[in-house]
């Protein structure tokens, strides 16, 4: 018997250690404090896991992956990359900390289990610096991160509400 709800991850990506580079695990972070998701979709801290997200990302049928992007345009801008456009997202490079992503979902496919993959990025402001935290003005983006992030998860089947300030459905 095969679901007819479609499995969803929310993986956010990259290095936190550098500043915007960690501006995707900083949004699931802030998603998961913010709102709560149907069933069918997980939201998950994938760092620079790279082959070792293998496993969860086999386990659904739509990835949604938060990363820095470098496509050229001013810091800050967003985009929405599926197909060849996916090397441009700062993980899907190859980096001194892991096998890229495309090489993750490649193997997924050889293993026989590929999800439709979309990645919401974002210009870095700064991705050199090592900093923990992301800078002001990547902060101030991430209302339009979440925006393109929440939508990309409605279009996979997936469903959220707001939660209210201490924590329960708005």
């Amino acid at each position: 018997m095969h679901d007819t709800v479609p499995k969803i991850l929310v993986l956010g990506v990259g290095n936190i250690l550098y500043t915007d580079e960690g501006v995707g695990v900083r949004a699931v972070e802030a998603l998961l404090r913010d709102y709560r998701f149907s069933d069918n979709v997980t939201l998950m801290d994938g760092g620079t896991l790279g082959m070792r997200l293998m496993d969860p990302i086999m386990q659904c049928e739509k990835l949604i992956v938060i990363d820095a992007v470098l496509g050229g345009d001013e810091p800050g801008s967003v985009y929405l990359l599926t197909g060849d456009d996916l090397r441009k997202s700062l993980a899907f490079k190859n980096s001194m900390h892991q096998s890229d992503l495309v090489d993750t979902l490649i193997c997924c496919g050889l293993a026989g289990s590929r999800p439709e993959a979309v990645v919401v990025g974002v210009e870095p402001f700064d991705y050199q610096t090592m900093a923990v935290d992301i800078t002001p003005q990547m902060a101030e983006k991430m209302p339009v991160i979440f925006e393109v992030a929440l939508e990309e998860i409605k279009k996979a089947g997936g469903d959220y509400e707001p939660l209210s300030p201490d924590g329960d459905g708005a």
